[in-house]
């Protein structure tokens, strides 16, 4: 889980796609799992590396790219919702 502190200093917690969701996903591919992942269902944040900082958007498009093959079936949430 990451965590993140506002302005406020709340604290709050969610599953990232850099994190929990790649990990998850390949664990369970790993086990036999056939996965499916809403990629507009899911997010991450900036991390830093070293001295810079790279944009979400840019951590989550090479993280669901990654998992769409062979891990996971990569969907959007509309795509999703057309196939139940």
């Amino acid at each position: 889980m990451s965590r993140m502190t506002t302005s406020k200093e709340e604290e709050w917690s969610w599953p990232v796609s850099h994190m929990c969701i790649d990990a998850t996903v390949r664990a369970a591919f790993d086990l036999g799992y056939a996965c499916s992942v809403i990629s507009d269902a899911c997010a991450t944040k900036d991390p830093e590396y070293e001295v810079r900082t790279i944009k979400a958007s840019a951590v989550q498009d090479a993280f669901m790219a990654s998992l769409k093959a062979p891990f996971a079936r990569v969907l959007t949430t509309k795509e999703f919702l057309e196939i139940i």
